[in-house]
């Protein structure tokens, strides 16, 4: 299969394109998807339905870290991509920790004050895995300029996505020290040993080497996964 030239990004939570900044794409044509406003009562499903008419080319690739490997995901079920490469993020519903549903399940999301989502802090470096201070920086900058609201909405359905539906063509790129999101709870992905939830900045040269892998057919651990037991 021809190698697809454009990349359709999906950043994190609220956040726009900057954790991808350090990664080199050359070659390829990339293409930032905006996050929209939701909707009241919104679904992870429906909303991503809504962002798959930003994906206009043919055979593309979905490219998503974090919350938007998430949305790539659901994307991808709307659409056919050549690939759909997700980076410390998660496939399905099992391989989100409990600790985020039983947050959900006491109110913690909606009783956390939204400023506090974007207050750079110590907590937050260590949870995201920037040590130095470029990351500590980049990271900082990130937050400052999401929006909270849309990160509390965002929390929530994480915690209540129910997703169990791999579509095909999924490469999941992970890091071994994701505090985040870890590695214990997710299946069959490719390791970034010692990679953090901010890998995508702070070891991006080792994710460029496997995305590039991925593109160009030398690293294809790329299936469909059996649905979860119970689920057709």
């Amino acid at each position: 299969m021809e190698t697809a030239k454009d990349i359709y990004l999906f950043s994190g939570l609220g956040a726009d394109g900057r954790a991808f900044s350090r990664l080199d794409l050359s070659g390829f044509r990339t293409h930032l998807v905006q996050w929209a406003k939701p909707a009241r009562r919104e679904t992870l499903a429906t909303y991503a339905l809504r962002l798959s008419r930003q994906v206009t080319t043919p055979d593309p690739v979905l490219l998503g870290v974090s919350f938007g490997g998430m949305i790539a995901i659901e994307v991808a079920k709307h659409i056919r991509p050549a690939r759909t490469i997700l980076v410390s993020s998660a496939k399905t519903r099992a391989e989100i920790p409990p600790s985020f549903r039983l947050a959900a399940d006491m109110g913690l999301f909606r009783l956390l004050p939204a400023s506090w989502l974007v207050w750079p802090n110590m907590l937050m470096c260590w949870l995201f895995g920037a040590a130095s201070p470029a990351d500590k920086k980049l990271l900082a900058s990130i937050l400052r300029d999401s929006d909270p609201a849309f990160m509390k909405w965002a929390l929530r359905k994480i915690a209540r996505w129910d997703n169990t539906v791999i579509p095909p063509d999924v490469c999941h790129i992970h890091g071994t020290k994701d505090r985040l999101l870890p590695a214990s709870h997710i299946r069959s992905f490719i390791p970034i040993p010692g990679g953090g939830h901010f890998m995508i900045a702070n070891r991006h040269e080792a994710v460029g080497e496997k995305i590039r892998q991925i593109l160009n057919g030398t690293n294809t651990p790329c299936r469909r996964q059996a649905p979860e037991a119970g689920q057709e």
